[in-house]
């Protein structure tokens, strides 16, 4: 019964809080909304069509004319201009108007006739690198088709019928299957890895201010005191409360209290009841002090999942792994954020924590850059890191529909890690609450 009074009591002061603080609140609920609609919403075209291209057509000739065209016709393509000039093909580049440009050299069509070697040259901004190979890969089909083209013609005319003449040209050919995002989906690839990725980081950011306000404004003691004993009340609404701060001086100036509970909220008479923190009472309150937070958090994931899976059959079974997967990240991303908070007694040293590991964490989860094509030691901070794995469980699941079995190991370890740092977490509050002499720091 007292483990679910801290419980209450804490989601009942912790609900207050929010309501009387329009930044926080939003920070719970309509922040990671937007961010799940605003990131979906970006990649609302699944695929990356009409990347603006520059031609210098040196030549002059049907064959370069049909080439533009071909170029032109290409879905990923669009020929934005013909330029006469490298140098105005250069700051078309430097300007972003183009990523890339097709250089059609003189006697393009003359070497083409005489059976020489006649290249298209491609000069590209590699610095984008999915523009950059798309644009290689289409302008690689254009001068294949051409190329083939022009050669079965020449073959055709020796007297060779077409069939064998397109043999002769390329006897040995790709057929290439996609196994996975068959459709070069760009919104199934990025935009539902990407999600889960910033929810991770925003509740990072909810875990170290929920526990770190508390410890910046001087109030830690008067929460565990309230979840533990329910005095003072600190969930009445009383007028003018808007900030953390005026909490406080409510909890010193409120009519209700007893002259004993006025005394009792002074900092230096109860250190020895901090001291005799009880670790379960503790842990309920810090669930409770989550609630909020945890609740929200799980509707976004619910509605981030939906909007992964619009057009597949995912299976029920894979679609609850998933889920299992990413509440237990997000509920570790809190608890993560508290231990930050609580081990430095700052909250900004905890902020900075979390942004340092978050914020480049789905860098490091292959999902971008292949996970066996990195140096060991940046595999040994990736495998460290909660989003890498949540992110392999949700590819598999989702993405390539891999059996429930294969991720199960996941869901484990972050059910493992997710115990150890709400454990962990506990502690280090209690050693908090025996510490009120290093409570204010900013």
């Amino acid at each position: 019964m007292k483990l679910s009074k801290a419980f209450l009591r804490s989601a009942a002061y912790e609900r207050r809080f929010l309501t009387k603080n329009p930044w926080d609140f939003s920070m719970v609920v309509w922040i990671p909304l937007a961010t799940v609609l605003l990131i979906w919403w970006i990649f609302s075209q699944t695929q990356i069509t009409d990347l603006p291209i520059g031609v210098i057509d040196q030549d002059n000739s049907t064959i370069a004319n049909t080439a533009v065209r071909y170029l032109e016709a290409s879905p990923t393509l669009t020929v934005k201009q013909l330029y006469y000039s490298e140098a105005e093909a250069k700051a078309a580049i430097l300007q972003r108007d183009i990523y890339a440009i097709v250089i059609i050299p003189e006697d393009f069509s003359r070497h083409i006739l005489s059976g020489k070697p006649a290249p298209l040259i491609l000069q590209v901004n590699a610095q984008y690198g999915t523009h950059s190979g798309i644009i290689q890969t289409s302008v690689q089909a254009v001068a294949g088709t051409l190329s083939a083209g022009v050669e079965i013609q020449r073959l055709v005319k020796q007297g060779m019928a077409p069939s064998q003449a397109a043999i002769a040209y390329s006897p040995i050919g790709i057929q290439r299957i996609s196994l996975f995002n068959a459709a070069t989906d760009y919104q199934q690839f990025l935009a539902s890895t990407v999600i889960p990725a910033l929810l991770h980081i925003l509740a990072m950011v909810i875990g170290a201010t929920t526990i770190g306000r508390e410890l910046r404004d001087k109030r830690l003691g008067h929460w565990y005191r309230f979840i533990s004993t329910g005095h003072p009340d600190l969930t009445r609404t009383t007028q003018n409360e808007s900030t953390s701060g005026q909490i406080l001086n409510a909890v010193e100036n409120n009519q209700y209290l007893s002259k004993n509970d006025q005394i009792s909220v002074s900092s230096h008479a109860n250190e020895d009841m901090m001291e005799r923190a009880n670790v379960l009472v503790l842990l309920f309150g810090l669930l409770g002090k989550y609630f909020w937070p945890t609740l929200a958090f799980s509707i976004w994931a619910i509605l981030a999942l939906w909007l992964a899976t619009p057009q597949e059959s995912v299976a029920m079974s894979s679609v609850l792994a998933t889920y299992a997967g990413l509440i237990l990240l997000i509920m570790l991303s809190f608890w993560l954020g508290a231990i930050f908070t609580l081990g430095s007694f700052s909250l900004r040293m905890g902020l900075s924590a979390t942004g340092f590991i978050s914020a480049p964490s789905y860098a490091f989860a292959g999902v971008t850059f292949p996970y066996i094509a990195i140096s060991d030691s940046a595999r040994h901070w990736s495998d460290a890191l909660p989003l890498t794995h949540y992110l392999k469980l949700h590819i598999a699941q989702l993405q390539m529909q891999a059996p429930v079995a294969v991720s199960l190991p996941i869901v484990y370890g972050l059910a493992i890690a997710t115990t150890i740092a709400m454990t962990l977490t506990t502690l280090l509050t209690k050693r908090a609450l025996a510490h009120p002499e290093r409570w204010g720091a900013r």
